[in-house]
């Protein structure tokens, strides 16, 4: 089971360019032409300690010291095995003559625990170099995806909306975007690719997102699908046309200190060909508060295994109904990781809020 599917040319490329190519990793910002002149044995050893030093660097603080703890175990474990020195024959020619040397002696077996031992090092060393590798790919990816999310409070007179992601691990399942319509509306949604092709085009709601849904039916496995939540508002009305499609509902907040939650529902987005869906509309007031939540927000649990729920986003938008769009879902995240505490968020957290602004005064 150990060696299915392996191959010779496998293990002579783990020891050649998987070695060397995790070596050059390690120690790409050293300049090899310093030691260049040195001896073999000398350049070896320069050799093997920048790339401890390197290797170690790339641990955290706990894992480097328990790296080094299993270095120092290791190493009285080698002096238990120490039995002093002695003189080993050497032979300089076979049968006729031979030399006696002075050399360390140790225990039958130590020179199998230590191939073992290098080459569990070696293991570790490749599989550390991987995996950064990976994580700096993924953060190169991260980095591109947060690029298309709107990065700043949108406004258009009459509307102030604002969308914050927070990724359980480097890239986020999670999209929000915020667009003005040629008409003057604003659009908020929680996918971004192809609504933002169809978005420009002369749909109703309705149409738009059964659009969206025979796309995303097309083009996705069977078993992938895309949960959403889109709006469309009309600043100088109030007036705020949705359709959720399986995305959590949404919570409106009115002025008068009441939370309303709102749910229209409707199949996830790539389920089915034929799935139909209808809109819903709301009025809103100026200052009230709708936000769009993800489901990491309610299901991330403290230590106890007890969710953040939606009692507990409640509360924290009672207390902070007054905050400015952005600042809100900043607040939010606090809240959550706060009761997360040392708990490892299972999901990503998104957030995306829209207010209702005063009217403009005319000149």
């Amino acid at each position: 089971m150990y060696t299915k599917d392996l191959k010779g040319e496998d293990l002579q490329r783990l020891f050649t360019r998987d070695t060397r190519d995790a070596y050059h990793f390690f120690t790409r910002h050293v300049d090899e032409a310093t030691y260049a002149e040195f001896p073999p044995f000398k350049r070896f050893a320069v050799r093997a300690r920048l790339l401890f030093i390197a290797f170690t660097a790339k641990l955290s603080p706990a894992r480097r010291a328990l790296f080094g703890a299993a270095l120092a175990v290791f190493l009285f474990g080698l002096l238990e095995l120490f039995d002093g020195f002695g003189l080993v024959r050497l032979s300089i020619i076979p049968f006729i003559l031979s030399v006696s040397i002075p050399t360390p002696l140790w225990e039958d077996g130590t020179g199998w625990l230590l191939i073992g031992f290098v080459l569990v090092n070696l293991l570790v060393l490749l599989e550390v170099a991987d995996r950064l590798t990976l994580k700096n790919d993924l953060e190169i990816a991260r980095q591109t995806q947060l690029s298309m999310l709107p990065q700043h409070t949108q406004a258009t007179p009459g509307i102030e909306a604002a969308g914050r992601t927070r990724p359980a691990n480097t890239i986020s399942g999670d999209c929000y975007d915020i667009r003005p319509l040629p008409d003057g509306r604003l659009l908020m949604a929680l996918v971004v690719a192809m609504l933002r092709t169809l978005a420009p085009e002369d749909l109703t709601l309705v149409g738009l997102v059964t659009r969206l849904n025979r796309l995303v039916y097309e083009q996705t496995p069977g078993s992938r699908f895309i949960t959403m939540f889109i709006a469309v508002v009309e600043p100088t009305t109030g007036t705020l046309t949705f359709i959720n499609a399986g995305q959590t509902p949404l919570l409106v907040c009115r002025t008068d200190g009441s939370i309303e939650p709102l749910s229209v529902d409707g199949m996830a987005l790539g389920m089915f060909d034929g799935a139909t869906y209808k809109a819903a509309e709301l009025t809103l007031g100026v200052g009230d508060l709708v936000v769009a939540y993800s489901d990491g927000v309610t299901e991330a649990e403290n230590t106890a295994g007890v969710p953040f729920d939606e009692i507990g986003l409640r509360n924290i938008l009672a207390a902070h109904q007054d905050a400015g769009v952005d600042e809100l879902g900043a607040t939010i995240f606090r809240a959550v990781e706060q009761y997360a505490a040392d708990t490892k968020l299972a999901d990503d957290l998104t957030v995306l809020a829209i207010r209702r602004l005063p009217p403009l005064p005319i000149d």
